[in-house]
């Protein structure tokens, strides 16, 4: 820890140079006459508020010389002169130089020791509007922003209890984003929550420029060949809260309006906010329906090749399913084809202005409806299951699960189209086996409640249940 020089215009050219005072436009320095002493204020423009500095600068500038020519400790001089709540004195040049580009402001006086940074920073920041994914019917719609005070205190509004702690850290040595864990003490699990501060101490990036992906990336467990997310994430604070009620740690990184839910298994992303605000029964009926046809996405394409690929295979009363229409391209292949063509247009989608995305929507429904077929590339029954996998893969709110059941129904189409009924079955065994092998994050295992079997979680997990004083 390298301490700040005892000489004050020592520290100015020291700060000035680190800082970039001249060689930054948006570094802001200001020297002032407090009691007949000098002094020099630094903040980033945009960072600092502006009234706020104004009105602290007009007292100080007010003071006479006889009220501060016995002070020699800035600790002293804050006591007295300093009005603004979120104050602190720091003699660690590191720890100052970087509260500064965290958007504190600097004051420096001369025959004072110590340094004050004062936190007045007002970040640029959008409205908490509901996001664009998680949308309710009813209910709250307030969403989380890229600022992390704000997202604290969006969680503080629906939890006023004391047990409720914001732990801060700094994550990343040079870009030191702020990272918070969010957990009420008294419910929360001690040893997952000593493994998760363990975990944050240990990255050793440079830099989080992804947000909570980056964070994510560097604690999870080395499984690069496993597409079942670890993390499951929100952008609603009713979500949050509700989740750290019950004991669940909420993983807060600034620049990032998703938060992280810890620890996360297979069955959390079988909950939807929406559930939560109908009764029980339609919240359990709405539940039940998205597990199963999800399921059914995994399962429809491969099941289907399988049982057309050879002739008499299905009985009778399912011979309309046994004759697809015939195409210039192998079934195969138009399976195949129509999987990557969704994605181009999902991506093409998010690059689409918003004035063109009718027009958008309306040439890709000719490109893989009438056009596709008539032309004789692909048939009307590919594209009845394919439109049905999407429609599927919208009804769930995780897209990293939505991605990961994709990419396993491409590998058990494959695996099907080369070992045929056996190849079906050792694929689906296969994915099962992938499923119980992943490791979590932090936790008891992916697949809990169900190994180690908890009945009594697993059923809240499959079932909506009445509001009750522990259930929230």
């Amino acid at each position: 820890m390298e301490q700040i020089a005892e000489h004050y215009m020592d520290n100015v050219r020291w700060f000035d140079d680190v800082l970039g005072a001249g060689r930054s436009c948006d570094m802001v320095c200001r020297d002032l006459q407090v009691g007949g002493r000098r002094g020099r204020i630094w903040v980033i423009d945009g960072f600092g508020g502006d009234a706020i500095l104004e009105r602290m600068g007009s007292f100080w500038l007010s003071l006479k010389p006889e009220q501060v020519g016995t002070i020699t400790r800035m600790q002293d001089f804050v006591d007295r002169f300093v009005t603004f709540m979120e104050v602190d004195v720091s003699f660690d040049r590191e720890d100052i130089v970087t509260s500064v580009l965290l958007g504190k402001s600097l004051l420096l006086l001369e025959g004072i020791q110590g340094a004050a940074l004062i936190d007045a920073k007002e970040y640029p920041s959008r409205g908490v509007a509901e996001p664009l994914d998680g949308k309710v019917l009813r209910g709250a719609h307030d969403g989380f922003i890229e600022a992390v005070v704000p997202n604290m205190a969006l969680l503080r509004r629906r939890i006023r209890d004391p047990h409720l702690t914001m732990e801060g850290m700094k994550v990343g040595t040079r870009s030191h984003n702020d990272v918070v864990l969010c957990y009420l003490d008294d419910r929360v699990n001690k040893e997952i929550l000593e493994e998760i501060r363990e975990k944050l101490r240990g990255i050793q990036m440079r830099s989080l420029s992804m947000g909570q992906e980056s964070v994510s990336e560097s604690i999870r467990p080395k499984q690069w060949y496993n597409p079942f997310p670890k993390v499951r994430y929100t952008e609603r604070p009713d979500t949050a809260a509700a989740c750290v009620m019950e004991g669940y740690i909420i993983l807060m990184v600034d620049n990032s309006p998703s938060v992280m839910i810890l620890p996360t298994s297979f069955f959390d992303f079988t909950q939807e906010a929406n559930e939560f605000y109908f009764p029980p029964l339609i919240g359990t009926y709405l539940r039940l329906l998205r597990i199963i046809v999800f399921a059914i996405s995994l399962l429809i394409t491969p099941a289907w090749y399988m049982m057309v690929s050879e002739p008499g295979r299905l009985p009778g009363w399912l011979d309309f399913l046994s004759s697809p229409e015939p195409a210039e391209l192998d079934l195969l292949w138009q399976l195949l084809v129509v999987e990557f063509l969704i994605d181009v247009l999902k991506l093409a989608s998010l690059n689409t202005p918003d004035s063109l995305s009718n027009s958008f929507s309306m040439l890709g429904a000719l490109i893989l409806g009438d056009f596709a077929v008539q032309a004789g590339w692909l048939g009307p029954e590919v594209l009845v299951y394919m439109a049905f996998v999407s429609v599927a893969g919208f009804a769930q709110p995780s897209y990293e699960l939505g991605y990961a059941f994709k990419l396993l129904r491409v590998v058990l189409l494959l695996v099907t189209a080369v070992f045929d009924v056996w190849g079906f079955f050792l694929g689906t065994l296969g994915i099962l086996v992938l499923l119980a092998t992943t490791k979590p994050l932090v936790g008891k295992g992916y697949l809990y409640p169900l190994i180690p079997f908890n009945g009594t979680a697993l059923r809240r997990l499959l079932f909506r249940e009445p509001i009750s004083r522990d259930n929230t």
